[in-house]
């Protein structure tokens, strides 16, 4: 072999190796899962749905009401089965009632984030609602820095309806909330339900969204004359396997860095089979490259 042909070999085995790098960079590094998922099969059997979980290949779990258990119990079951818990979504409340609690159990948990995941309607339904709401998550989101956690809101598709003024709230909120006290926990279902773009918000506010909720609808609902609470409409959203439904997966997850997106957690409110589902949701996003 001569010295042009040598070079030629070894620049092509580099550039085959950049390609490849490259292409795997363009994937969701690690998949987790909102337990929510599970809470049925959780509730029957802790253990072993961890254990399901596990064997799936999910490494991250995000945590919630759905786990009833004794946070040493939790602790020790995550480890068991080799998986991590960056997250948990706690209720409204605890921001005024219990946060030095919350703030300890996270601690324990070896959590980076608190996550609110509604806003109760006695206080977005006040005149100011929304900004009242992100004052409370400024104060709670100062409260965690403090104690070296994040605080995090995740949405539903309410806040993308607009207000009497013609305002998105969610635009309030990001308007109001500081940045390093307050991040986002971007549904990327119920944004989709409420009218919005993902990648529009990535590219206004980029590096605000460490973490997603990945779920996916059969067909987008018309919620716009809906009324109502929490969950007021969410009837109207035929959900299903991530990768099966009408979400372009690829388009939003190439702006994920510029998102700022660290974690991923697959969601299905209502699985038919809860295993068999995150199974199916797993496979399309470990084989998903954008």
């Amino acid at each position: 072999m001569n010295r042009r042909t040598f070079l030629g070999t070894i620049s092509a085995a580099i550039l085959g190796r950049t390609l490849a790098w490259s292409k795997d960079e363009h994937r969701i590094p690690t998949i987790g899962l909102q337990l929510y998922t599970v809470r049925d099969v959780l509730d029957k059997d802790f253990d072993g749905t961890l254990a399901s979980v596990a064997s799936i290949g999910y490494r991250e779990v995000e945590l919630g009401d759905s786990v009833k258990k004794p946070i040493q119990e939790v602790r020790d079951a995550l480890k068991r089965h080799g998986l991590v818990a960056p997250s948990t979504h706690v209720p409204y409340k605890t921001m005024a009632e219990s946060w030095p609690k919350v703030l300890d159990d996270a601690h324990f948990l070896g959590l980076r984030y608190v996550v609110v995941p509604w806003i109760d309607d006695e206080v977005r339904n006040q005149p100011d609602g929304w900004k009242r709401a992100a004052e409370a998550f400024n104060r709670a989101g100062e409260a965690s820095k403090k104690a070296g956690i994040q605080f995090a809101f995740h949405n539903h598709w309410p806040e993308f309806v607009r207000t009497a003024d013609g305002k998105i709230p969610y635009d309030i909120l990001l308007a109001e909330c500081d940045p390093s006290l307050v991040k986002m926990q971007m549904d990327l279902c119920w944004i989709t339900v409420g009218g919005q773009d993902p990648v529009t918000y990535f590219q206004r506010y980029p590096g605000r969204f460490p973490m997603v909720h990945v779920k996916d609808l059969k067909k987008i609902p018309d919620v716009s004359t809906v009324q109502g609470g929490r969950f007021a409409g969410a009837d109207m959203a035929e959900l299903t396997e991530v990768g099966s439904g009408v979400i372009d997966w690829k388009r939003i997850f190439s702006h994920a860095q510029e998102a700022g997106v660290r974690h991923f957690f697959v969601e299905h409110d209502n699985p038919k089979m809860p295993i068999e589902s995150i199974r199916a949701s797993y496979n399309y996003l470990d084989h998903l490259r954008f």
